[in-house]
């Protein structure tokens, strides 16, 4: 039996939505405060995936100014119809501002996509399109109940049509459903399908915690009434404890290969060092078969396992990405990412080629902005990163250095600075927004090595001024406060390159040489 492992994409990749085109298959996940926004993935055997871009790649497209950590892009949905891709996704301003649909298309799904279609009057999140037989389209989405929630985060699924040409939605909203758990709350992340006659409707209730699950309904006719499944949820993992190796499962979409399996991506986590979750929420893959017209998820076992039999497809590997970046070419990796829209000519391949400049922005780290940080996620519980930079701060306001960071409250920091004109290195721990420095040492070189090694939730500092000579800042420091579960919010721990002035004007830069990421 050829077996694969899950997740099929480690790390911070929460949200999945998947498409087939032929043989080709295509998926999205959400991004929140991080840009580019919506990473887009090719496979052609649902488990070695390839990405291929980002969907929103132009600030004219995602304008992430004073977006909050763990707002912004939530929960896309991708879909192909008629030679076109389209993406349909909510933008969160704030905590408690307003919720804003919008899709965006495409030929190619590499790119590039279309400037935003905001829809008008398109109240909720996680919003998802079905293109019907009869050749309409309809919007899907969850929204308060329009006669009143009768408990806490109480919300129904709700269906308009969709007019392309105008691209506004059009004719009446109608309620389909308000979910099978009565009183589990958050009812969201709504998908359409049609089988057979039969209109199914697929959801997640429970919140994106460890209550989290998927449940289905069906129908006649698109606007209902809808039938529950009897069997709901059909997946959820909260019955397995919280020592489970993979929790809050949910979130899912669906498709159908080219060989009639059916397979369904959703999003889960894998705790650790107590059931913490550093890694944030990732994509998994699971098989489900259909019982008098109902899906049965992994038959006999019902949970997603960490090892899997593989889809019967023919296996299709992409060449391997490398570990170390030496900044060589003319643009940055997809792996890489800012922190909201970059404002400002901050950084640069070119001013010393094969190197990235990361110039000293007033912006911090440790602040709700967009600071001058190039990063990428954390995608296992066991890896090592090391860099090298060239820097020569001239006060102490002037920091750079090496951040893994949950967001501007929590963080750890390996930084180079001035104080009373010696050069030093010192470790910070951020948490709840107050600075810690756990160590600090003199340097005497402006070419500085930094590593990071994590086993689990032991982080161990060090660094050198000459290669492979390494010294201790700090070993085997508790990493929890970069998980959700210590910091809130939705997303997972990166890792990456910054420099800052903290609040002065600066015309200083740092250079990296290269950066590199293993899994030990």
């Amino acid at each position: 039996m050829k077996t694969f492992k899950n997740p099929i994409l480690p790390g911070f990749y929460p949200d999945p939505s998947i498409c087939r085109v032929d043989e080709d298959y295509y998926l999205v996940t959400s991004t929140f405060e991080y840009y580019p926004g919506v990473p887009i993935f090719h496979s052609k055997d649902l488990v070695n995936w390839q990405q291929i871009g980002h969907v929103l790649d132009r600030p004219s497209q995602l304008n992430l100014d004073g977006t909050p950590s763990s707002r912004g892009i939530y929960a896309p949905t991708i879909r192909y119809h008629n030679g076109l891709f389209y993406m349909i996704t909510t933008f969160v301003e704030s905590a408690k501002g307003a919720r804003k649909n919008f899709y965006c298309t495409a030929t190619d799904p590499a790119g590039p996509w279309s400037d935003p279609n905001w829809l008008e009057d398109a109240p909720g999140i996680d919003p998802s399109l079905f293109f019907d037989d009869d050749g309409k389209v309809y919007y899907t989405g969850n929204r308060q109940p329009p006669e009143g929630q009768q408990y806490s985060k109480h919300m129904e699924i709700w269906l308009q049509e969709l007019d392309l040409e105008t691209k506004q939605l059009t004719g009446p909203k109608y309620s389909l459903w308000d979910g099978a758990l009565k009183q589990i709350h958050a009812q969201e992340a709504p998908h359409l399908y049609k089988m057979n006659g039969m209109y199914y409707l697929i959801i997640a209730e429970g919140g994106t915690g460890f209550t989290h699950s998927v449940t289905i309904a069906r129908s006649e006719t698109i606007t209902g009434p809808y039938e529950v499944c009897k069997t709901n949820p059909i997946l959820t993992h909260r019955h397995l404890g919280r020592d489970y190796p993979i929790a809050n499962v949910g979130h899912a979409d669906l498709v159908e290969t080219q060989e009639g399996e059916w397979w369904m991506t959703c999003l889960g986590s894998r705790p650790y060092g107590g059931g913490f979750r550093n890694l944030g929420r990732e994509t998994f893959l699971v098989k489900f078969v259909w019982e008098n017209g109902w899906p049965v998820v992994n038959p006999g076992k019902g949970i997603i396992e960490s090892v899997s039999e593989r889809p019967r497809l023919k296996e299709k590997r992409w060449p391997t990405q490398p570990c170390c970046d030496h900044f060589d070419t003319p643009n940055l990796s997809l792996n890489w990412n800012f922190i909201r829209t970059p404002r400002g000519d901050f950084w640069s391949l070119e001013e010393r080629p094969g190197y990235l400049r990361l110039k000293n922005k007033r912006e911090s780290i440790t602040e709700e902005t967009n600071p001058s940080f190039i990063g990428r996620r954390l995608q296992h519980m066991n890896f090592a990163v090391r860099t090298v930079m060239d820097f020569q701060p001239k006060n102490e306001y002037e920091k750079a250095g090496l951040v893994l960071l949950q967001n501007h409250d929590y963080q750890f920091r390996i930084e180079q600075t001035k104080i009373d004109n010696r050069f030093v290195v010192s470790l910070t721990k951020r948490e709840k927004g107050v600075d810690h420095i756990l160590a600090t040492h003199d340097i005497y070189s402006s070419r500085l090595y930094l590593k990071v090694e994590a086993i689990g939730q032991d982080y161990s500092f060090y660094y050198s001024e000459q290669p492979e000579k390494w010294k201790t800042l700090m070993e085997n420091v508790d990493g929890r406060i970069l998980s959700t579960d210590v910091a809130g919010g939705f997303v997972g721990a990166y890792i990456g390159m910054y420099a800052s002035s903290n609040g002065q004007e600066s015309h200083n830069f740092a250079d990296f040489d290269w950066f590199e990421y293993i899994e030990i």
